[in-house]
């Protein structure tokens, strides 16, 4: 516990500066904060994907194992990159922290969602994230 309480604190301190030093609008400035934050990512990624395709069958989250890392780690790519692309680092840094899913964080689920299914990135923007949630059978987010 004591390291998440110093990794939040880190976070909060790296997004307070670059907050103080950094002009508002420049995309790619907060990329080596989305970095260092892609590990944790890629853990719950990990995890949510077992949660929803073993449904607490132990043998089944067993054999879902490799495949659920092997999915986590592009995944955590795509949404860093759409984080960065779509310019929305900060909003997202900030809900991360929150840790709740808001305005930023959807956006940026959906077009990595769009572009996972060879989509162009705008294509669900327009689609409640419930419902998408409700198509791939995924559990409400925790926020």
């Amino acid at each position: 516990m004591g390291q998440s309480l110093r990794g939040s604190t880190l976070a909060s301190g790296l997004v307070l500066l670059s907050l103080a030093l950094a002009p508002p609008a420049r995309a790619s400035l907060l990329r080596p904060l989305l970095m260092l934050m892609r590990p944790q990512l890629e853990q719950r990624l990990n995890q949510l994907c077992l949660r929803s395709l073993a449904g607490g069958v132990a043998s089944l989250e067993t054999s879902l194992q490799r495949p659920c890392q092997q999915l986590a780690g592009p995944a955590s790519t795509c949404l860093i990159n759409e984080t960065d692309a779509s310019g929305r680092s900060l909003g997202v840094i900030s809900e991360l922290i929150a840790g709740r899913i808001g305005d930023d964080s959807e956006v940026v689920i959906k077009r990595c969602v769009a572009k996972l299914l060879n989509l162009p990135p705008e294509t669900l923007q327009e689609l409640p994230l419930k419902d998408l949630q409700r198509r791939f059978g995924l559990p409400a987010p925790s926020s």
